[in-house]
């Protein structure tokens, strides 16, 4: 694991303060005055000032700060004989996280720098069982600590996924306690590779299964948001992620299978979404992919596509076309979508959505998946509309680069086996549009070259 890229310096609150009277002391500045400029100057040197209380001198200290005062009273309660959470700290906790949910207050920077982490995972093991408001209080406010680098590494050192995993499995029965618990470890495991490592280590994904199993009609989103960070490779110190293998575990196990039964609930169900993105995350390989599909993943995401079109539900239309795009990897799939008019049902969902590139461009990622070196598939998508499609939307949304793109995409494959395809689309105009693209957008030049070559143009790369 190598150093974090673009690492920035840090400062103690000591000597943030102190600078601020330096201004004051020997530059004659005013109190405000003095703050600013200690602000602004330290910004300027790529100082982190995220979790420095800032004060005017004068006019408060460090200790007024709500957050440092939250932290020094349950400080002191903890520190007590009584292994009883008593209501005082319940309601601390509860402001604390009130205080830390605060957008742009930094609050949860100040709390996890001044020993918030250490201090609610030493509560945490402390709470006896029974006390499940007071668990579930310390682990709301726990998962809005866990921000940055700093904080999840204090939560290592604090045996913090051994901790939670605890709490999660002797409390299964409230799902309170479900919810919050892989909050802590979604915010957790983010962008950390070695908190990825430990949770697998302690077998969440045994825990993960039998949630998914027991508490379905619960349709607890965290428990889903977890296994989307446990197997995205986000932490830009390693080079080599081990989520793939992750993956393939949760899969063996079942996880999969599970989610399938997540997304048939529908739109009906409020975790559709997030079940979707994290069935899309274990869907790693050709072998997933077909046993999603085997297990009636194609058709739940199917019904789930012509629903979001009928009920006008543009994200749940975006993540299916997005997770259809992942199964649709495998050449199975790709038979089995075809075969229940994948196409013309798709086609039909852009017609719904026209008026917005952001679900165009999905669809038409799912048509080039489908259309990928299968000629057969090609001819079909023509046949439902894809070229329409194509020509109408590049010359309605000139603007829209990354959909512009895609239909660049979706072109080549619809042409590159299928001449009679390459005709039809020449013949409807399309030349034109993929030329203004490619000279409109950087982020379509080569894409846009691959199609007008691939339409057998001689000037392709002009």
């Amino acid at each position: 694991m190598g150093p974090p890229k673009n690492a920035v310096r840090s400062i103690s609150q000591e000597a943030f303060d102190e600078v601020v009277k330096e201004n004051m002391d020997d530059l004659g500045m005013d109190p405000t005055e003095a703050l600013q400029d200690a602000i602004q100057t330290l910004t300027l040197q790529g100082v982190d000032l995220s979790g420095i209380v800032t004060c005017v001198p004068g006019e408060g200290s460090v200790k007024d700060n709500p957050v440092i005062h939250c932290l020094d009273r349950l400080n002191q309660l903890n520190a007590g004989p009584s292994n009883q959470i008593d209501d005082e700290t319940v309601e601390l906790l509860n402001k604390l996280t009130e205080l830390c949910n605060s957008d742009g207050s930094g609050n949860a920077a100040i709390a996890s720098r001044n020993g918030g982490v250490e201090i609610i995972c030493s509560i945490c093991s402390k709470v006896q069982k029974g006390c499940e408001h007071a668990i579930v209080s310390a682990l709301k406010a726990l998962a809005f600590l866990l921000h940055d680098l700093q904080s999840r590494e204090t939560f290592r050192a604090s045996d913090g996924p051994k901790l939670v995993v605890g709490i999660i499995t002797d409390g299964f029965e409230n799902v309170d306690i479900l919810s919050s618990g892989f909050a802590v470890i979604d915010a957790a495991a983010t962008g950390n590779e070695v908190l990825k490592e430990l949770f697998v280590e302690l077998k969440i994904e045994e825990l993960i299964l039998r949630v998914l199993s027991v508490k379905r009609e619960a349709s607890i989103q965290s428990v889903y948001d977890a296994i989307r960070v446990l197997l995205t490779p986000d932490d830009n110190r390693v080079l080599a992620s081990q989520v793939f293998g992750y993956a393939r575990k949760f899969a063996k196990i079942g996880i999969a299978r599970a989610l399938v039964d997540s997304i048939r609930a529908g739109l009906s169900s409020s975790s559709l979404v997030s079940a979707s993105i994290a069935l899309k995350a274990v869907a790693v390989n050709d072998e997933i992919c077909t046993s999603i599909s085997e297990n009636g993943g194609v058709d739940a995401v199917l019904i789930c596509i012509d629903d979001s079109s009928e009920q006008g539900n543009k994200t749940v239309a975006k993540v299916c076309c997005s997770l259809l795009c992942k199964l649709a990897g495998s050449d199975a799939n790709k038979t089995t979508i075809v075969e229940k008019k994948g196409m013309d049902r798709l086609i039909k969902l852009s017609a719904r959505f026209f008026d917005d590139p952001s679900v165009l461009q999905e669809i038409m990622a799912v048509i080039s998946v489908l259309s990928l070196r299968s000629p057969e598939n090609a001819a079909r998508a023509i046949e439902a509309g894809a070229g329409e499609l194509a020509l109408q939307a590049m010359q309605k949304f000139p603007a829209a680069q990354q959909m512009q793109k895609n239909s660049c995409l979706m072109i080549r494959n619809l042409v590159a086996r299928n001449a009679a395809n390459r005709t039809l689309l020449l013949n409807s105009g399309v030349e034109k549009h993929i030329r203004v693209a490619k000279q409109n957008h950087v982020s379509c030049k080569e894409a846009a070259t691959d199609a007008l070559r691939d339409l057998g143009l001689d000037d392709y790369n002009v």
